[in-house]
């Protein structure tokens, strides 16, 4: 796009960051941070910094908080001053749009620096001191909390309680069938019962009436019966649904979740792509513009684009008299951005089709219909209700006589197509939403034409039951709307703290819909109960409008860490210490090459140690070994959960543990678990250790016709029976080398083999002896510290025979090998307490 005169280089995302293994932050300097070059980024930035030699540097990262803090760091590690104008930032990856933006460099934007740097901060602080204590609590490893997942998993929590609690309320209907003559019929609804409207939700209401039984629900059923009706009202009017805007990140990733079935970060990944360029004949061209924004504002020259393309396709009947202008409704959006849409919206998804993948395509798709669609013209709908009433004696007026039951029918029709012939029919959780009274309006069955005053009869009528039904489960599209609304998190959170939540194991997926595992119940209620600020939805909220000014440069960055930070360490001095049991002190969460464990604070003066993950009890589950007669029971294994003997090892009876299908094995006739990978996917498996049989796709009622196997839910049914002629080879799971049986006499040969070389090993270290010692060189002499400056502190903790050693080491004098074990050990002394002071400034 730039011509030879340019060479563009990548810095594949951050290049540095705050340490891994420390704070990295001086709480007492204004939460200051300190900033390394990320370990595998070490060879990009030094590549970056050979390029960049001589040369003039461009900074072209991401148009975000996260881009511009990349760009600032890129600047500082290759030398150059971020004031300068080196920054350029473009919406689109397009010729023009990017030559533009090379012409009119800016500085780096500090306000997005800082915003991004208050909220690494803030992660840094929480997750540091937090991650460590619910590791502690549930003795599990790779824990987290932090300030938007703890909530988004909140979200998840309560709404599973809340439709566990849920209790079902009976109600009931009445249906009605209407002659009209000329053989017409009229289907109709009992609307009102001497002035009260029937009530269909939850619970009583004042002034409805409530069918809470079948036996009211007939009763009254008996008594429309009776009368005689009329027709007293038919009310036809026009009623408009305007198109929803363009895409921001979260209707997005609803639309893609709801349409394609899509999760949100799968949908991001294949937005990135088509932001970032596809190979067409005119070059690499960036499909769609950036992905992450939460404004639907649209440049001028695309709606003018975009009715030229209405115009050409449509035709002239679906483009408005002028451009549609949207605007947020919520304040405090960021308006920098555009709304997600197609970089040149000639470009149709047909014509690029075969350039891009299955998923690349029907995400592409979906954004230029939705694009394309929000600048055409209402669809139109003819709404027509009709009201029958109890028909007074002789069908005249009779002031005396009022009528006591009405029955109400709606129909609509769709007139005119408007929108939906681009968009479709399908709408994502009310995304669009209709001008009159903000009502959805559908297409329904069109009611046959019918006057004021026509005569009808109660053909028959059906009472009908209901049950009220609980709050749905979230799915993907849901939980980010709702978190949209709640103001929790922002375009770039939303699909990273869905992965670390299924990551983290709090929360599983069933089909679309997203589950809390135990572990994340557990989490929850431990955070509402010991840090409620963390977990707060309006606390939260608060924080990401105060990082939002921030960026504005409406409040300086410390300040709004402090302000977060104050109320958290109040409630982490509340948390009570686990103590060691040998000498007092509190134990803390340490590393080591073998993995986590707890350690007391005292080392090395204490070395007290214990195993991080306790051994789960073996449960019983109230089942004979149908081998022994003995209980079975429940234990935990390298590969999850499993069921076996309690008499374990004079009886081996063991079995899958997982929920019953109800289907049995069409191999050797035992039960069928549903059971989940460590992803959370779901999979079927006879529970029959020595049998094979294994489906990725749930089994069906029906069989097959050809051999009497369950089919399975793919498409309409298939067969995995091998030996079926319909059989779908697909369906079958490759052989894999590693299946138990396997594996464990692969494992045996393993170390068979292993202890082979070894004792081959040993007896060659006892022929070759003396040869072998002869060559084993002397340790090198220990290297003075590179953090000498910041140990002298700490000198005075030492007794006076290391203190000698440590400072004589740092002087780079030759000390003896007693010498330079004592300095050593002095040194390493004074690192655990220079690391245990940075701690006590934390807490």
């Amino acid at each position: 796009m730039l011509g030879p005169g340019y060479e563009v280089r990548a810095s594949l995302g951050h290049v540095a960051d705050l340490p891994e293994r420390e704070l990295g932050v001086d709480v007492e300097r204004d939460f200051a941070p300190t900033y390394e070059v990320k370990k595998d980024k070490k060879p990009v930035v030094e590549a970056l910094k050979r390029a960049a030699k001589g040369k003039r540097l461009l900074i072209a990262t991401d148009p975000d908080r996260e881009g511009e803090a990349i760009g600032w760091h890129v600047a500082r590690l290759l030398g150059r001053d971020p004031k300068e104008p080196l920054r350029v930032e473009f919406h689109e990856i397009t010729p023009r749009v990017v030559r533009q933006a090379v012409q009119n460099p800016r500085p780096i934007d500090q306000n997005l620096v800082d915003a991004q740097q208050a909220r690494r901060v803030l992660d840094r602080l929480v997750g540091y001191n937090l991650s460590p204590l619910l590791s502690l609590e549930f003795r599990k490893r790779a824990l987290s909390a932090g300030r938007v997942q703890s909530v988004a998993l909140r979200l998840l929590v309560e709404r599973e309680e809340e439709i566990e609690a849920f209790r079902p309320e009976e109600y009931w209907t009445l249906e009605g069938v209407f002659a009209l003559g000329q053989d017409r019929t009229l289907p109709a609804s009992l609307y009102e019962v001497e002035g009260k409207r029937l009530w269909a939700g939850q619970g009583e209401k004042e002034g409805k009436l409530h069918l809470a039984n079948e036996a009211q629900a007939q009763a009254l059923a008996e008594e429309v019966k009776g009368p005689s009706y009329r027709v007293v009202q038919v009310e036809t009017r026009e009623r408009r649904k305007s198109p929803p805007p363009p895409f921001t990140t979260s209707t997005l990733q609803q639309a893609a979740s709801s349409r394609l079935g899509y999760t949100a970060s799968r949908t991001m990944r294949i937005a990135q792509r088509l932001y970032e360029g596809v190979d067409l004949p005119e070059g690499t061209v960036g499909l769609i513009t950036y992905m992450r924004t939460d404004s639907v504002r649209v440049s001028p020259e695309a709606l003018q684009a975009a009715r030229e393309v209405i115009q050409r396709i449509f035709g002239l009947e679906y483009l408005p008299e002028g451009p549609r202008v949207y605007r947020n409704r919520k304040e405090g959006v960021q308006d920098a951005h555009e709304a997600i849409r197609p970089t040149d919206v000639r470009r149709t998804p047909d014509s690029v089709r075969k350039y891009l993948s299955d998923e690349e395509y029907r995400l592409y798709d979906l954004i230029w219909r939705r694009f394309v669609a929000s600048q055409m013209r209402d669809a139109l709908y003819d709404q027509t209700v009709v009201l029958l009433k109890v028909a007074p004696s002789g069908l005249t007026k009779d002031e005396g006589e009022k009528p006591r039951f009405t029955f109400r029918a709606s129909g609509s029709v769709l007139k005119f197509e408007g929108y939906l012939k681009a968009w479709g029919r399908g709408d994502e959780g009310g995304v669009a939403q209709a001008v009159n009274e903000g009502q959805e309006v559908e297409a329904e069955p069109p009611l046959p034409l019918v006057a004021e005053g026509t005569g009808a009869e109660l053909l028959e009528v059906k009472a009908q039951q209901h049950f009220t039904e609980p709050p749905p489960r979230y799915t993907d599209a849901t939980l980010v709307k709702t978190m949209e609304e709640l103001g929790i998190g922002r375009p770039s959170t939303y699909a990273p703290t869905l992965e670390t939540l299924e990551k983290r194991g709090y929360m599983v997926r069933k089909g679309r819909t997203l589950l809390p595992t135990p572990l994340g119940r557990q989490v929850t209620h431990y955070l509402k109960e010991r840090f409620p600020q963390v977990v707060a939805y309006e606390f939260t909220a608060r924080m990401e409008d105060r990082l939002d000014q921030v960026e504005e440069g409406k409040a300086p960055w410390p300040k709004v860490v402090w302000e977060f930070y104050e109320p958290f360490l109040g409630e982490l001095s509340q948390v009570p210490k686990k103590t060691c049991p040998r000498c007092g002190r509190p134990l803390e969460l340490k590393v080591s090459r073998f993995g986590q464990f707890l350690g007391c604070t005292g080392y090395p003066e204490c070395t007290y140690t214990e195993p991080l993950e306790r051994k789960k009890e073996a449960e019983p589950i109230g089942e004979a070994c149908p081998k022994c007669g003995r209980p079975l029971v429940r234990k935990e294994g390298r590969y999850g959960s499993f069921i076996a003997c309690s008499g374990y090892p004079e009886c081996d009876y063991t079995r899958d543990d997982g929920e019953p299908t109800g289907h049995t094995c069409p191999k050797c006739g035992s039960q069928v678990l549903e059971k989940r990978s460590r992803r959370g996917k779901p999979y079927y498996k006879c529970e029959n250790n020595a049998c094979d049989f294994l489906s990725f796709y749930p089994l069906l009622d029906q069989t097959c016709p050809s051999c009497g196997w369950p089919l399975v839910k793919k498409g309409e049914g298939a067969c995995m029976n091998p030996a079926c002629p319909v059989h779908d080879p697909k369906l079958v799971p490759p052989p894999k080398a590693s299946s138990r049986a396997a594996s464990s006499s692969g494992d045996l040969a393993s170390r068979g083999r292993r202890s082979s070389r070894r004792k081959a090993a040993r007896a060659g270290e006892s022929r070759t002896g003396a040869k072998a010692k002869a060559k084993v060189q002397e340790p090198s002499p220990p290297k003075p510290p590179k953090d000498w400056e910041e140990l002298k502190p700490f000198l005075g903790e030492l007794t006076p025979e290391e203190r000698q050693a440590a400072e004589a080491l740092a002087l780079g004098e030759v000390l003896s090998p007693e010498a330079a074990k004592l300095a050593q050990r002095a040194i390493f002394k004074l690192r655990m307490k220079k690391g245990r002071a940075r701690k006590e400034a934390v807490t």
